[in-house]
């Protein structure tokens, strides 16, 4: 058994001594928390990083979702103007227009329009369709003109078909069918009778449906 030396007892019962004991244990204690705080946060921190990029890939793939939206409710308004400037200005506002517009053409093409016969198809939401059949002669530059006119006229018309009915010296004789579009109120106010299911090119001497003839 080891006899401790009265000098060791002293310093051991010197408050001091205890003191510094407890000091070393608690600077022991700070240093293995801080090192577990540092292990802790570095921890931490990766998985946040790790979260931190999940979310930063989960953003880019919405912003990519989400891109043909954008702008959306400018592109709609911007439809609809472009939809009011076309019936404002290629959709006529009543068979005469139409019919007066027809005329004009003839007369600055310099061909001859006979049978003029105007029906019109099924009322639809926003449009109804409006067929003109006549016939017309003329020397082949002037027919040209006629329908090159027609196709690239403001008011909106299509040429359907045209049908080689006769052609006598210089003058050729066409059956021709064009169709353009009225609002089905103003349609409905024409008058014009129904479009028929089946309407084939007809030459002159066959009958012809009924219809309303040009103005």
């Amino acid at each position: 058994m080891t006899i401790l030396s009265p000098r060791w007892r002293e310093r051991l019962a010197s408050p001091l001594t205890w003191h510094i004991a407890g000091f070393v244990v608690l600077l022991a204690l700070a240093v293995l928390l801080a090192i577990r705080l540092g292990l802790d946060w570095a921890a931490m921190d990766s998985h946040s990083s790790e979260v931190l990029a999940v979310k930063q890939l989960q953003l880019k793939a919405l912003e990519i979702e989400t891109a043909p939206l954008r702008g959306l409710d400018q592109r709609v308004e911007k439809t609809r103007k472009q939809i009011e400037d076309f019936y404002q200005k290629r959709v006529p506002p009543n068979y005469s227009s139409i019919d007066a517009r027809i005329v004009e053409l003839q007369v600055a093409s310099g061909v001859r329009l006979s049978r003029v016969q105007y029906t019109q198809g099924e009322p639809g939401l926003s449009l109804t369709e409006i067929t003109m059949d006549a016939s017309i002669s003329g020397d082949y530059p002037a027919i040209m003109r006629f329908v090159n006119s027609l196709e690239r006229d403001p008011m909106f018309f299509i040429v359907r078909a045209m049908a080689l009915t006769g052609q006598q010296g210089g003058l050729v004789n066409l059956r021709l069918r064009v169709s353009t579009w009225l609002r089905p109120a103003d349609a409905a106010a024409s008058g014009l009778p129904a479009t028929p299911v089946e309407n084939p090119l007809q030459d002159d001497k066959a009958p012809t449906a009924p219809g309303k003839e040009g103005e």
